[in-house]
């Protein structure tokens, strides 16, 4: 066990916020199904509250509950990318909250291939909340220095490690369309 991750994920659990490193940049978490976190990640950032949040999974059971209305074919392609950085687009039909999906009838998930964002969902058990450490429209935090001078002052904790060798955020597709978003 890794304990610093361990103690991330019981602060998750506990309506806390984090900053963390995943494949592409830094993040900020919380628990996608706690109202006060998910408040507090969009006042955080100063997003928007109609963009929604992305979710990222250890591994592909963890986003079932969203996946299992979905195709062969579609769940193939998943299977084919994930764990990876791509962030799919997925119908929601209600199962997630509102500041999760905005105001899109679809929400954003994504498998994620971090050993610390692997473990980080396996301890909290289920999806986390992925959205850039960074407040909307200015660069993304690179590095847990980085995270504690901009954003220090305003989480609960701080799961150090690198970021993962793919440059810039995941890309992101529609499932049903295959449209690439970004």
């Amino acid at each position: 066990m890794h304990w610093p991750t361990y103690q991330a994920s019981k602060v998750l659990q506990h309506s806390g916020v984090i900053a963390y490193p995943t494949e592409t940049v830094w993040g900020l978490g919380c628990d996608p199904w706690d109202p006060a976190a998910l408040q507090r990640i969009v006042s955080i950032k100063k997003r928007d509250q109609h963009k929604g949040l992305i979710l990222v999974a250890g591994n592909i059971g963890q986003f079932d509950f969203l996946l299992n209305e979905i195709n062969e074919q579609q769940r193939a392609k998943l299977e084919s990318l994930w764990p990876g950085p791509y962030t799919f687009l997925v119908p929601h039909k209600n199962r997630v909250q509102p500041l999760v999906h905005g105001r899109f009838s679809t929400v954003a998930i994504r498998v994620s291939p971090h050993p610390r964002v692997q473990a980080l969902c396996k301890y909290f058990g289920g999806p986390i909340v992925s959205t850039s450490a960074n407040y909307s429209g200015q660069p993304t935090v690179r590095s847990a220095v980085q995270a504690r001078r901009v954003l220090g002052h305003e989480l609960d904790f701080i799961l150090d490690g690198p970021v993962g060798l793919f440059p810039g955020p995941s890309h992101i597709i529609d499932l049903a369309s295959g449209r690439q978003l970004r």
